[in-house]
């Protein structure tokens, strides 16, 4: 199934590589730390490393086990960024004396709890587009302003499928036809990556329909989308590029309980003011599923996988999206926010309205 897009325009064509000068990365983090406790917290700029690779550098270096560091998400190996983690105060004064070409301690500072994962508020972005035509600088700068304005349907990237995208097909085979993988966190990976392939294909079904709404009478589609006359002219009344269908799951933005949408007209409003956003399903056990006629839609994409199931945002809105044109150079640099989970090069791709491998 294509990926569908929430942009209108026409494939804008740049040249965008992932790497230390194009692409730039803080964290951006849950909470302000203490000032003071036990554990030892420290801003990390690194480079051409993942985070792992880094914290084998660091826990070589202290002669300790790399799971003793503390750290909230992980971050790309190509490209600069900046992240916080922690380790207990009394390795302090031995990394006073750490030096790596690659890793540079920014500041320190102190707090009660170990940084775990997931405890972030998400991540700003710098990214330079480049070899870019001023026609199409100018159909970046409206793509921006509707990002800016809607935002943005939450794919899973490519990273979440590995170097050659097909992690998803061996966690398909392991559920589908009994393949076996003896090491438990690759068989994790492989399912979870299979999860995520349901959820794209779900998402883009979603935005097909908006698609399909903005195309054609709602006489033409409404045996195509199996709703009722009557039910498809309420879904191209909304304006949002994603349609709220009767039985969404919604949850309250950027966090909170989840609740089914039930055609009320405030919680239409409430989410083009970014107060709550839909999810989808990401399959599995002990997890809410979708009713009426979104479950008609969702049920398509749901399979009974033996593990943990959850709700992910459908739309997330990114903040303080910023874009500049560097004509001299044909470079077009973008700044933005994103909350955790959610992708840079997703919404590169957004604006360039196709598939982008963004290997440096």
């Amino acid at each position: 199934m294509d990926r569908f897009y929430s942009l209108t325009h026409s494939p804008i064509e740049f040249h965008f590589r992932q790497n230390p000068r194009d692409f730039v990365v803080d964290e951006i983090p849950l909470y302000e730390f203490s000032g003071d406790g036990e554990h030892l917290v420290l801003h990390i700029r690194k480079k051409k490393l993942s985070t792992w690779d880094m914290l084998e550098l660091l826990a070589s270096y202290l002669g300790i086990q790399s799971k003793e560091f503390g750290y909230a998400g992980l971050k790309d190996k190509n490209a600069l960024t900046k992240q916080y983690i922690s380790i207990h105060k009394k390795y302090e004064e031995k990394l006073e004396d750490f030096k790596h070409d690659n890793i540079k301690i920014l500041s320190k500072t102190y707090h009660n709890n170990k940084i775990k994962m997931g405890h972030l508020k998400g991540n700003r972005f710098f990214i330079r587009l480049k070899k870019v035509s001023s026609v199409n600088a100018q159909k970046i700068t409206t793509a921006l302003e509707s990002i800016a304005h809607f935002g943005m349907p939450n794919f899973f990237g490519y990273q979440r499928f590995g170097i050659h995208g097909d992690n998803y097909k061996k966690g398909e085979a392991i559920l589908k036809d009994g393949a076996k993988e003896k090491n438990v966190k690759l068989k994790r990976m492989y399912v979870n990556a299979y999860q995520s392939h349901l959820f794209n294909l779900w998402l883009s079904r979603r935005l097909e329909m908006h698609s399909l709404l903005s195309s054609f009478g709602a006489d033409e589609i409404s045996d195509t989308l199996n709703m009722s006359t009557a039910d498809v002219k309420k879904l191209q009344a909304q304006k949002h590029p994603f349609k709220l269908i009767d039985g969404d799951v919604m949850e309250h933005y950027p966090h909170g309980r989840l609740f089914h949408y039930e055609s009320d007209e405030e919680d239409i409003e409430r989410f083009e003011n970014r107060q709550i956003s839909p999810t989808g399903l990401l399959a599995g056990k002990k997890t809410t599923h979708a009713t009426s006629l979104s479950h008609l839609i969702e049920k398509e994409f749901d399979e009974e996988i033996n593990m943990d199931g959850a709700r992910r945002y459908a739309w997330v809105f990114p903040d303080k999206v910023e874009g500049e044109y560097k004509e001299n150079e044909a470079w077009f640099e973008l700044h933005f926010s994103l909350p955790k989970g959610s992708y840079a090069t997703v919404l590169i791709e957004e604006i360039a309205k196709q598939e982008i491998r963004a290997e440096d």
